[in-house]
């Protein structure tokens, strides 16, 4: 009697347990039901194209090629011949388990990549012979391919999605590929387009019957959108090929517009490395922390330098706009400024103007270090309230954008740093004044921009006191954006007029200034060269000096502005040996579409010059181990 009621008992419980999951299946998830979970189910995934990319002049810079993964779904696998299989694929036994336990680790019900990216050779001899492999199967991809070896950094480039991501994910599945940088991460969902689903019915024999449900979850693919970017693919080109041998970053931009037409960091990669069965070996080298040339940085985005000289630009608009100058006001200069008591507090000015009076369009053009120093102690010391002068400095300078991010629709970005009254409070013990934060005056000290900053603060000068967000996209499917976030203009802090001698200034600059002899005939360029002091360095035990960095900031034409870029060449020395002729040749390669022959002769002298022996000097070397014989 007791074993039949335990019987009835067993056979009542596990008949409600049947009769809850039918419940909760139906009744209770119903619909929303996700089939991929039914080991009777089979997906097939139709992936779609992903976007093309285009220059602003519609040359092609990112298209696709076909790839061919071999997928597996450990819950369908059935006993093989393992040997042949992995002779097939080319691996060993070892890695067949590590890559099939790693599948079923992610999920046994799930489809992921088992081995990705065969040989188009490899794929043809192996399709023959799938049908042996119950569980696996050959899945066609979307891998990339970039016609011009250019703008990297721009582009960016597509990897797998992590598992992590996979599971927490509703549309990736692991191994799936995803934007890792640039325009490629930055516009994932847009490039990307959307995956078809195919849900087919299995029996119990694991053969397909056809359509699961007629269909009804089944979805076509949807093409990713093509972007048509505001790069100048031939300028960047050009760009990238005169930093050759040299470190740093070029920014250029549309002043009335706020499009980049291009951005350059040098050293950089062909982007093609980062494709293909190649690309993790590639990835490491090129990631490699180790390497000094870090060819992945962005150093147009990323690279936070001291502006130097061209941050006198900005001292002069803020000193007139706070009436503390005008365009008459002179200052002496005796060889450099004086801010203490001691010999040591003296800094040196070369602009070659001894015991005469300098006005502005002088101090700009010769580069007058003593006349931006007494312009900036004047404007922190404006009322005898230092701590409100130079929070009132730094609101002007935030202004232009420095000191922040910029908000442009690229993953990568650095504030720099434009210090207020607290970070001084905070140094100094809330003792502290002008002659203090005296580097200030010339863009040296604490002051820190990135290049794509001072290229979007030449555009604000160009532009007479505006500027537009810096953007790189400028068509989605052919179709202009119109993001309010890049068509707004941004006001700065300073009154128009005040834009007018400053940039007469400039124009003097390569007139008769520091910048003459990078002159280009039939062009009126405005600018201002600038070197910017490197930090002490380390190196084998010994304190060496690194060589200046190398700046120039210009715009072009004078009148309706095509163009502003922002120049920086590490250890390159003064602005105006390579930081201005490279400008220069960009900026007639822009507006000319060619270089002049009259100007043949400095494209060739910065073609050739390397400064690969300064980097070279500046790494430690292995230390050595003596043997004792000569």
């Amino acid at each position: 009697m007791n074993r039949s009621f335990l019987l009835y008992f067993l056979i009542t419980l596990m008949g409600l347990i049947f009769i809850g999951r039918l419940f909760q299946l139906q009744i209770i998830k119903g619909e929303t039901y996700n089939p991929i979970h039914n080991a009777a189910v089979k997906i097939e995934y139709d992936y779609p194209e992903r976007g093309y990319i285009y220059d602003r002049n519609g040359k092609l810079l990112v298209a696709n090629q076909l790839s061919y993964d071999v997928m597996v779904q450990p819950n369908q696998v059935e006993p093989l011949d393992t040997i042949e299989f992995c002779n097939l694929l080319k691996i060993d036994k070892v890695d067949f388990l590590i890559r099939f336990q790693r599948a079923e680790h992610y999920a046994s019900y799930l489809p992921s990549v088992f081995l990705k990216q065969l040989a188009k050779e490899d794929f043809a001899f192996l399709q023959e012979k799938m049908h042996k492999y119950n569980g696996f199967y050959i899945q066609k991809r979307i891998i990339r391919n970039y016609p011009i070896n250019a703008a990297a950094n721009v582009l960016g480039y597509i990897g797998e999605v992590n598992e992590e991501k996979a599971k927490k994910s509703d549309y990736y599945q692991s191994g799936e590929l995803e934007g890792k940088d640039g325009v490629e991460k930055q516009y994932e969902d847009v490039l990307r387009g959307r995956k078809g689903k195919k849900y087919l019915q299995r029996n119990r024999f694991n053969k397909v019957t056809g359509s699961y449900k007629n269909g009804v979850n089944d979805t076509l693919p949807e093409n990713g959108k093509d972007l048509t970017l505001t790069i100048d693919i031939d300028l960047q080109l050009f760009a990238q090929q005169l930093m050759n041998g040299k470190r740093g970053g070029i920014v250029a931009i549309e002043p009335s517009t706020g499009e980049i037409l291009a951005l350059v960091t040098s050293p950089s990669y062909d982007p093609n490395m980062l494709v293909g069965r190649k690309r993790s070996i590639n990835s490491a080298s090129l990631m490699d922390p180790n390497n000094p040339e870090k060819p992945t940085y962005d150093r147009g985005l990323l690279a936070a330098y001291p502006p130097g000289s061209p941050f006198k630009i900005m001292n002069a608009l803020i000193g007139l706009q706070e009436n503390v100058i005008t365009e008459q006001t002179s200052f002496l200069c005796f060889g450099g400024y004086s801010y203490g008591r001691s010999a040591t507090a003296f800094m040196k000015c070369h602009c070659g103007i001894y015991n005469s009076p300098i006005r502005l369009n002088t101090a700009i053009a010769r580069s007058c270090n003593s006349y931006f120093s007494n312009t900036y102690k004047k404007i922190i010391e404006k009322n005898n309230k230092p701590s409100q002068g130079l929070n009132n400095w730094n609101k002007h300078v935030t202004s232009f954008g420095l000191g922040n991010y910029l908000g442009y629709d690229l993953p990568a970005g650095q504030k720099g740093l434009i210090p207020d009254a607290s970070y001084y409070d905070a140094r100094y013990k809330y003792a502290w004044g002008a002659s203090t934060t005296i580097s200030n005056a010339i863009g040296q000290g604490e002051i820190l921009t990135t290049p794509i900053q001072l290229a979007n603060f030449t555009a604000a000068i160009a532009n007479r006191g505006f500027f537009y967000t810096p953007h790189i996209v400028k068509k989605v499917n052919r179709k202009t954006i119109n993001n309010p976030d890049f068509t707004t203009k941004k006001q700065t802090t300073i009154n128009k007029e005040h834009f007018t001698p400053v940039i007469e200034a400039m124009h003097e600059v390569f007139k008769t200034g520091t910048g003459r002899w990078s002159q280009v005939k039939g062009i009126e360029i405005c600018g201002k060269t600038g070197t910017s002091e490197n930090s002490i360095k380390m190196v084998d035990g010994i304190k060496v000096q690194a060589k200046d960095h190398s700046i120039l900031i210009a715009f072009a034409p004078k009148d309706n502005p095509k163009i502003a870029i922002a120049v920086f060449v590490e250890n390159g020395g003064f602005g105006s040996t390579i930081a201005a002729p490279i400008t220069s040749l960009l900026i007639e390669k822009y507006l000319n579409g060619s270089i002049s022959e009259v100007n043949k002769y400095r494209e060739r002298n910065i073609l050739m010059m390397s400064l690969q022996e300064t980097y070279n000097n500046q790494i430690p070397k292995d230390k050595q181990i003596a043997s004792g014989k000569e």
